[in-house]
């Protein structure tokens, strides 16, 4: 078994904009003492809820700067380098390396797409050109790609390849890679209301939504699986459902960056094409949050 970046709960931190659009880093600083104060056992940095795919090239690089050197290795900082330009996720995982990241995640080609036969090439060179343990994400909703059980075991082998984010949400696929890569890589739950089932076919914890504003709950289901107690982690995960159904209600992460500025985090808005939340799912989440006892009202 390769070495293991993380075990537990890592946030898919937001990236926080201010008024005229610009990337608010003392917010972002805020945030992330926020999860470190609470148990948050990684950063993901630019991934799919920190906007990667509208910051500049400029942005992405400054972002992930900041962030591991804020972090300062209080934790393991994960930085989203992936592409669907394989040149361009090289520079960015060489540059991200440069700055001292812990781990990178690749996520698959979108757009343009691939064969499995590309995605195997495009990981592989990604993975040659450095050093830093990968994390592969999963997540054909997104790409219109899903990465196969017998693709991923030929990257599996690969010394830099560690760990997949599976985002698929297909359990059956998830207990496939699992009895077949199982021993090569590790896995991390890529949707927050699938924790538990992932976590008991061993994986080995979860990057989270969810722990944007739940840091020290989210880290509580992960560690109890870890634990083996399977049956308190269920409970965990079935109670609180019915928010992580409602942070997903639009496109991630329109809202939980409403969560985040309803409870007086720094979040800010996201940014075009994603728009603001629509006023019936604002009162669906908000109620989510009041019946767990968060510090909201409830929007009527």
């Amino acid at each position: 078994m390769k070495n293991t970046i993380f075990t537990g709960a890592a946030v898919a931190i937001t990236t926080p904009f201010n008024l005229d659009g610009s990337i608010n880093y003392e917010g972002l600083g805020k945030n992330i003492d926020y999860q470190i104060d609470n148990g948050t056992d990684a950063i993901v940095v630019c991934g799919t809820t920190g906007e990667s795919s509208t910051m500049s090239d400029e942005e992405h690089r400054e972002c992930i700067k900041f962030v591991i050197e804020y972090t300062n290795h209080r934790v393991p900082v994960i930085a989203g380098t992936g592409s669907n330009d394989t040149r361009y996720a090289i520079e960015l995982s060489v540059e991200a390396e440069r700055l001292g990241a812990d781990g990178l995640l690749l996520v698959t080609p979108y757009y343009n797409k691939t064969t499995q036969a590309g995605l195997l090439d495009h990981f592989t060179i990604i993975a040659n050109s450095v050093k830093t343990p990968i994390i592969l994400y999963n997540i054909p909703g997104r790409t219109g790609m899903n990465i196969s059980v017998e693709t991923m075991e030929k990257l599996a082998h690969h010394k830099n390849i560690v760990a997949v984010k599976e985002a698929s949400g297909n359990i059956s696929y998830t207990a496939q890679l699992a009895a077949t890569c199982g021993e090569l890589i590790d896995i991390y739950s890529g949707n927050d209301d699938m924790i538990v089932p992932i976590m008991s076919l061993g994986g080995k914890g979860v990057i989270s939504v969810l722990s944007n504003i739940l840091p020290k709950e989210t880290h509580e289901i992960a560690q109890l699986c870890l634990d083996n107690d399977f049956r308190k982690a269920g409970e965990l995960q079935l109670k609180y459902m019915e928010l992580i159904n409602s942070l997903f209600c639009e496109v991630n992460p329109i809202p939980v960056k409403e969560a985040m500025n309803q409870l007086g985090m720094d979040a800010g808005s996201c940014r075009m094409p994603l728009t603001k939340m629509s006023a019936n799912n604002v009162a669906r989440l908000m109620s989510a949050m009041q019946r767990l006892g968060m510090p909201v009202s409830v929007v009527d």
